[in-house]
C-alpha cells in the first residue's frame, strides 16, 4: 500500500511539472511544419541512396566440385549367425 501511495505521489508531481513547464503551443509561421516535412523528404533520399547502394561484402561465386562416379552393387557375404549366403549394396567408387 504504501509502494503505490509513493508511486502515484511521484506521478503527480512529475505531471504537475511538466503541465506547468510546458509553454503554449504556436504555428510560428510555418517553420515547425517546413523543419518536418523537410526531414522526411530528407530521410526518404537518404534511406534511397543507402537502399540503392552496393552491400559492403560480397559473397564469392559457388564452386563446383565433380564429385568421382560411385554406385551400388550387390555383394554377397556369409551369415554366420544364420549359416546362409546373403546380399547387401554396397557403394563402389572409380
Amino acid at each position: 500500500m504504501k509502494k503505490t501511495v509513493s508511486i502515484l505521489v511521484a506521478v503527480a508531481t512529475l505531471a504537475g511539472s511538466l503541465a506547468i513547464a510546458v509553454p503554449q503551443a504556436k504555428a510560428d509561421g510555418g517553420r515547425i511544419a517546413a523543419g518536418v516535412a523537410g526531414g522526411l523528404i530528407g530521410g526518404a533520399l537518404l534511406g534511397g541512396a543507402i537502399a540503392a547502394s552496393r552491400p559492403a561484402y560480397a559473397a564469392p561465386a559457388p564452386v563446383y566440385v565433380e564429385e568421382p562416379a560411385c554406385r551400388i552393387v550387390r555383394q554377397r557375404f556369409w551369415d554366420d549367425y544364420r549359416g546362409v549366403w546373403r546380399s547387401r549394396p554396397v557403394e563402389v567408387c572409380d
